[in-house]
């Protein structure tokens, strides 16, 4: 399931509302809502290598904990860092 590792953010359920018309502020007799249709506002969750517990693994982060700072993440592996040139 998509969710965050630290604070638990997951999908929400929302709606997209359809209008039609012009505004009455341009001439026009007002906006009428069409149809609202179902959608969901998903996440934005990065896979991240972070050090949870003393441990190091991989998991997947919202956006808004990595800026914040709520997560440490792990140095580089030795064997996968560039060469010093």
């Amino acid at each position: 399931m998509r969710q965050c590792a630290i604070c638990g953010k997951r999908p929400v359920m929302g709606s997209v509302v359809t209008h039609r018309g012009m505004l009455k502020k341009h001439g026009g007799v007002g906006r009428r809502t069409v149809r609202v249709n179902p959608r969901r506002f998903l996440p934005n969750l990065q896979r991240v290598t972070l050090r949870l517990n003393g441990a190091v693994r991989r998991a997947q982060v919202c956006t808004s904990c990595l800026k914040s700072n709520r997560v440490q993440k792990a140095p580089p592996h030795p064997s996968r860092r560039s060469p010093a040139a």
